[in-house]
């Protein structure tokens, strides 16, 4: 088999069921595992990721009215590659190439066309069912990487049972504001806290400041999608000089502003939701030694932006 996968969580999941040997190529946000990088390249963006939180949402929005992809994929290395397999999704136009181009691509490269496996994860029994699709459809067992994974839920769920549950206001895009959607209120809740904004299954929405201020929540985390901690904090700490509304907030006040590794963690619907989630409880329910502190989130107050 000959595996391409222009999907940053379907690569994590090949990985993951053992199968990384087999990958030949990916998209240009596949980073993880980190020997993936080496593999030819398949897909571009259309946009500049160095710009503003701001100016990228304009950007998107500007292609969208177009009618062009966000993403390119690069027809004459996918074609060299010559795959037995295709990964991607059709879950969101802007997180890689549409679904209509790969079907589009392989349709007019390929006679006969490799196999295209599409996932569409919108909750977190949607993310472990892709698991066993891309599995079988490759011929290994998915139970024990899923078991292993929902053995890890437990435990984090065993830890919160008797702490009382704080209200949590996620971040999904820091200007214009979004909070999360998807799989992330079911996060939420399994780390021990009640998500005031987003609705499990669905798209992440827009929010504004009234909404924000009025619910007011004890802990703020923030996951803007594609950017990693230090962008995160770059962009959070330009957000809090521009916008005078962050400093009305309690979490800012009470130092229970949090930024996170989005682009590592939780926009990526694979395997490393559970660190996700485990993320979550460190910062909910602090245990005595916690692990991704630091690299997968980190505390943010007024002396960071100042």
């Amino acid at each position: 088999m000959r595996l391409v996968s222009l999907l940053p969580s379907a690569t994590e999941i090949i990985a993951a069921l053992g199968l990384a040997p087999l990958l030949v190529g990916r998209s240009h946000e596949c980073d993880y595992p980190p020997e993936v990088k080496a593999l030819p390249v398949c897909t571009r963006a259309r946009l500049d990721a160095k710009q503003s939180s701001l100016a990228i949402e304009q950007a998107v929005q500007d292609l969208l009215r177009s009618a062009l992809g966000i993403y390119d994929l690069d027809l004459e290395t996918l074609q060299a590659l010559q795959p037995t397999h295709v990964i991607t999704q059709d879950q969101c136009d802007v997180c890689a190439v549409t679904l209509a181009d790969v079907q589009r691509a392989i349709a007019e490269l390929f006679d006969p066309p490799p196999q295209l496996i599409s996932l569409q994860p919108h909750s977190l029994e949607d993310v472990w069912q892709d698991i066993r699709r891309v599995a079988i459809a490759l011929g290994v067992s998915p139970d024990p990487l899923l078991d292993s994974l929902h053995t890890r839920i437990g435990a984090c769920q065993a830890w919160v049972s008797d702490r009382p549950r704080r209200s949590v206001v996620t971040i999904e895009w820091i200007d214009p504001l979004m909070s999360s959607g998807n799989w992330v209120p079911e996060l939420i809740a399994l780390a021990g806290g009640e998500n005031m904004l987003g609705t499990a299954g669905k798209h992440s929405p827009y929010i504004d400041w009234p909404t924000l201020l009025a619910i007011n929540p004890e802990v703020i985390i923030v996951m803007p999608c594609g950017f990693d901690l230090e962008r995160t904090r770059q962009e959070l700490q330009q957000a809090v000089q521009t916008y005078p509304q962050w400093q009305q907030l309690r979490a800012l006040q009470t130092n229970q502003l949090y930024i996170v590794d989005g682009n590592a963690y939780f926009n990526r619907p694979g395997p490393r939701l559970v660190d996700s989630l485990e993320i979550l409880v460190e910062i909910l329910h602090p245990p005595q030694e916690p692990q991704f502190e630091g690299i997968g989130w980190q505390r943010y107050t007024l002396a960071v932006a100042g």
